[in-house]
């Protein structure tokens, strides 16, 4: 059976039959969910601001976009 690392404690486990996988066990797979969820970890991007030329042409759609559908 493949052994695997908990991404959690790093503890060696069977990632084969195990229902926590790739964790060792529900109290690692809590402790890594809990972490995402306070937003410990984050997926990296790229940071742009919109130029007012950006800005005026997605008013222009939408304004078009409301017309067209009759609002």
């Amino acid at each position: 059976m493949p052994v695997v690392k908990c991404p959690t404690c790093h503890r060696e486990t069977e990632y084969t039959g195990n229902e926590f996988r790739p964790f060792c066990s529900e109290r690692c797979k809590l402790l890594d969910f809990g972490a995402w969820a306070d937003e410990q970890f984050a997926i990296p991007t790229e940071e742009t601001s919109l130029s007012e030329e950006d800005l005026d042409k997605i008013e222009k759609a939408l304004a078009e976009k409301a017309r067209e559908q009759g609002y």
